[in-house]
């Protein structure tokens, strides 16, 4: 299949769907900073950094002009995709001064389970082979993202532009939600509190503990595994105590098979084992409450009609001709 990656694209002016909600998206976030200004660690870092997001997003729409192809098209949408990476853990830098709401979240779990699923699974089953398989499936989280992204460019490239909307909107919805609903999950949660209160089943307000504490236990499982050390490497240097309520994880990649399966039956049947694997490591590696995954994959379905008719109601023409 000959992809013609450098072939001319008819295309109209002015800027792809999904950097108009990147840009969006910035404009709020540096309202936000500007009203937190005072008691925040580094504004002013913040706000050049959104410049910078927003001057590199206007001269990638100018220089695209130059050459209007789908190389190009696919460089200015993969480079909003890619800032998903740094939206994440800026919204640490909100929360981290609103009181943390674990204590709400993991009482009802206790109430709902009579206990903490989130110890049980991993501590009934922390066999090599389940530990790597769930950590295989957590792990698979971007790659599943980069896979529907490549198949929708290479297969259906007239529905690129709005398959990459309704996903990042989609995560900038999930962020504006866990920037003022702070809730870490059991694992930055329960070491905060001491396992032996987890076990009493006494779950303390702590406040703004992790606006001055970040610590990360290493994870659950089988912990010389090859998919374990991956995600243990991969929290470790971006994991933030936040984003627990409701789980991206679950969230997203349920967009994702939804996305898959409109596009392809086989692409959705090939992801569907990771998926699964991916939805119940969020509480084998206590990344999430239970409630968090539940919500997360309900919520999916309502992201993903809104974001949709978000998209039709202020984005009807599309970009390609």
């Amino acid at each position: 299949m000959a992809l013609d990656l450098f072939k001319r694209v008819e295309t109209r002016k002015g800027l792809f769907a999904v950097e108009k909600i990147t840009l969006i998206y910035n404009l709020l976030t540096s309202i936000l900073i500007l009203f937190l200004f005072q008691r925040m660690d580094h504004p002013w870092h913040m706000l050049l950094d959104r410049a910078m997001i927003a001057i590199v997003t206007f001269l990638l729409m100018y220089l695209y002009r130059l050459a209007p192809c789908k190389f190009s098209a696919f460089v200015r949408i993969v480079i909003q995709m890619s800032l998903l990476s740094y939206w994440y853990p800026d919204t640490f830098e909100f929360n981290r001064f609103f009181p943390n709401l674990d204590h709400v979240f993991a009482t009802t779990e206790q109430f709902i389970f009579n206990g903490q699923p989130a110890i049980w699974f991993c501590h009934t089953f922390p066999h090599l082979l389940v530990s790597e398989a769930f950590n295989m499936g957590y792990f698979f989280y971007y790659p599943m993202i980069v896979v529907v992204a490549l198949f929708y460019f290479i297969y259906k490239f007239d529905l690129f532009e709005k398959m990459s909307f309704v996903l990042v909107t989609s995560f900038f919805i999930y962020y504006l939600i866990y920037i003022f609903i702070p809730v870490a999950g059991p694992q930055f949660y329960f070491p905060a509190i001491g396992i032996e209160n987890v076990a009493k089943g006494t779950f303390p307000a702590i406040g703004d503990y992790f606006n001055l504490h970040q610590e990360l236990l290493p994870g659950p499982g089988y912990q010389h595994g090859f998919f374990y050390n991956l995600v243990e490497g991969s929290q470790q240097v971006g994991e933030r105590p936040t984003a627990a309520f409701p789980s991206s994880h679950v969230g997203i990649s349920t967009i994702l098979m939804i996305m898959a399966w409109r596009g392809s039956k086989k692409l959705f049947y090939c992801l569907l084992p990771l998926y699964m694997l991916l939805c119940g490591a969020t509480v084998y590696i206590q990344a999430h409450y239970v409630i968090d995954a539940i919500v997360g994959f309900f919520s999916a379905f309502v992201l993903y009609v809104v974001v949709t008719w978000m998209f039709k109601k202020w984005f009807a023409q599309p970009m390609f001709k």
